[in-house]
């Protein structure tokens, strides 16, 4: 039981795990098999058994023809006897004639057929036998069984099993084997009638010789049995004889004519049963049944050849009847995985009524779907427009103020070219902060931007600081998010150069790394202690209020992983006394992958 439990479990995981052309091929196979398979026993069976009854037809015809040439040497025999009887001593005295020539005669005409002709009177006492003459010292004629049994039965003709001629010596032929016909008749001596037995003595090797020319099929064989199942004739005989041989002959008597199939010694066979007219001895014909499954081997291997071909034949159709219906279904499951992979796929309605209809429903889910996910990317879209427009508006207003009293008291003072400088340094500060609404702008321009503001702060803090704007090879072509340059800068001068006694220096580097833009703001300030540093951009950590602009360093670091990804952002790096670098690592964008985004946030 547990096998066969485990065997169902396996079973049922390789089922769970085929697809549904396997399922349906399999089934279909499995089906079209059995019934082919059945067919195919029904045919073996339905040959088998013609086979069967040809081999009877073929045993009982055979018989039939025995039958007709045993009856035919018979009825010789029989004509002999009547010829002896009616011709002979029906027309003979005793005593006035003898039968001895006559019965000569007979003899002569018959010797190939015939062993002795005798006629003896109702004592067993030989009145006259041709070509024999001297009984044996031991013969007794009268307690013979031929004897007696013409002697009980008057109008019957009697035939004897085979035995060894034992009434007459025979110098020439001693043991010669006989078959022995006896007829009760009148013998008529001084014209007084009396009872006597007529013998006729056949040759045994006449009826052997109709029986062993016989042959059946499948190595079948023939024998001859009298009423009672005494062998009369066997084509092993001998070896019956001497116990080392059995045969069914006792059973085999009590058989009616026809066809029989028994058990004997484990076999089966067949019997055909012929019964000989006058004798009451049967033929019986031998098939074993074994041979007769295997009767036709070249019929059976067609047969056989046949069911494969038609097993495959039907595997092969099934295969491809069972694609032909699972293809659609297929497609339809490779299009489901691969709108699961995130890839556009367009959903192929085809196949049956069924597949059709559930392909419909899928490709309209579909469609609502992608319309819903169309809306949700708007929604996100604005949504992050608004978050984008709110962290740029996060511009304090004091730096606006400051730098107009900075141009006033330039002006008071009488620093004109100052003024006009500080001035026109604000007026391209807020146009790149502008750039027509655009998120994306050239590098060059964010530079710019950069280097604006710097000159404006310069002036305020009286050239405490040094600038160095550098944009590497490589890099002139590139498109970077506005404004994430100087929020790092006033960064590091509030909390850089601010305290520092010595002069400054703030240094921007833009360079390619692979596919990445790399823009570091370094500054050799104050710095601050690692952990500091790391939770400058932790988004737990409250926002620090100071008096710049007010996009603080985590503002510019959350606008690049909603425009970019979480793959980009800034990494500050610092030691205290040994100043800070803050890393911002952009995709390297192109003028026309620039474009294709800004197109994006637009929708």
């Amino acid at each position: 039981m547990i096998f066969f439990r485990n065997l169902a479990a396996q079973w049922g995981k390789r089922y769970r795990k085929m697809s549904i052309q396997m399922v349906l091929s399999l089934s279909f196979t499995a089906v079209a098999a059995a019934g082919i398979l059945l067919m195919g026993i029904s045919l073996i069976w339905r040959v088998s058994s013609s086979n069967e009854a040809m081999v009877a037809e073929n045993s009982q015809r055979v018989l039939a023809q025995t039958n007709l040439s045993l009856d035919s040497y018979l009825r010789r025999m029989m004509r002999i006897a009547d010829t002896v009887y009616y011709r002979v001593i029906k027309n003979t005295d005793l005593a006035e004639g003898s039968y001895t020539e006559a019965l000569g005669l007979l003899y002569e005409e018959n010797r190939d057929e015939l062993v002795s002709l005798a006629v003896f009177d109702s004592q067993g006492r030989p009145v006259s036998s041709v070509p024999l003459s001297s009984l044996k010292g031991e013969a007794n004629p009268a307690g013979s069984e031929w004897f007696q049994a013409a002697v009980q039965n008057m109008e019957n003709l009697h035939f004897s099993t085979p035995h060894v001629q034992n009434i007459f010596d025979n110098p020439d032929s001693p043991y010669r084997w006989v078959v022995s016909l006896s007829h009760h008749v009148e013998l008529t001596r001084d014209g007084v009638t009396e009872g006597g037995v007529l013998l006729v003595d056949m040759g045994f090797s006449g009826i052997e010789q109709v029986c062993r020319g016989v042959t059946l099929a499948n190595g079948g064989y023939l024998y001859l049995i009298d009423g009672d199942g005494e062998l009369i004739y066997h084509p092993r005989q001998q070896l019956i004889y001497a116990g080392l041989l059995e045969e069914n002959n006792r059973v085999a008597a009590g058989y009616r004519d026809g066809s029989h199939v028994e058990e004997f010694q484990g076999q089966s066979r067949q019997v055909t049963v012929k019964t000989v007219g006058y004798t009451g001895w049967k033929l019986v014909g031998v098939v074993p049944a074994a041979s007769r499954l295997t009767s036709s081997p070249q019929l059976f291997l067609f047969g056989l050849a046949l069911l494969f071909f038609a097993i495959f034949l039907m595997a092969f159709l099934n295969f491809r009847i069972s694609a032909r219906i699972s293809d659609p279904i297929r497609r339809l499951e490779w299009s489901v995985r691969e709108l699961e992979s995130g890839r556009e796929v367009e959903i192929e309605e085809g196949g049956c009524y069924e597949v059709r209809q559930l392909s419909h429903a899928v490709r309209s889910m579909v469609s609502t779907m992608r319309h819903l996910m169309d809306d949700i990317i708007q929604q996100e879209g604005r949504k992050r427009r608004s978050e984008l427009e709110v962290l740029q508006s996060q511009i304090n207003p004091h730096f606006l103020y400051n730098t107009l009293d900075s141009v006033i008291w330039m002006v008071e003072a009488g620093q004109q070219a100052e003024a006009i400088q500080m001035v026109t340094s604000l007026a391209r500060f807020f146009r790149i902060s502008l750039s027509k609404g655009k998120s994306i702008i050239p590098l060059s321009d964010e530079l710019e931007h950069a280097r604006n503001y710097m000159n404006i702060q310069q002036v305020r803090y009286k050239n405490r600081f040094v600038t160095e704007i550098e944009a590497r090879p490589g890099t002139q072509e590139l498109y970077t998010l506005k404004l994430i340059i100087q929020p790092l800068l006033e960064n590091a001068i509030y909390h850089g150069m601010a305290s520092a006694e010595d002069d400054g220096v703030i240094r921007v580097t833009a360079y390619r790394e692979g596919e990445d833009l790399i823009i570091d703001v370094a500054d050799n300030g104050l710095g601050m202690r690692p952990e500091v540093a790391e939770s400058l951009l932790d988004e737990e950590r409250p926002q620090a209020r100071t008096s710049g602009s007010g996009i603080g360093v985590r503002n510019v670091h959350r606008r690049i992983r909603l425009t970019f990804g979480e793959g980009y952002g800034l990494t500050i790096f610092s030691e205290p006394d040994e100043g800070t670098l803050v890393r911002v690592r952009l995709p390297a964008l192109t003028r026309e992958e620039a474009g294709r985004r800004q197109q994006g946030e637009a929708l």
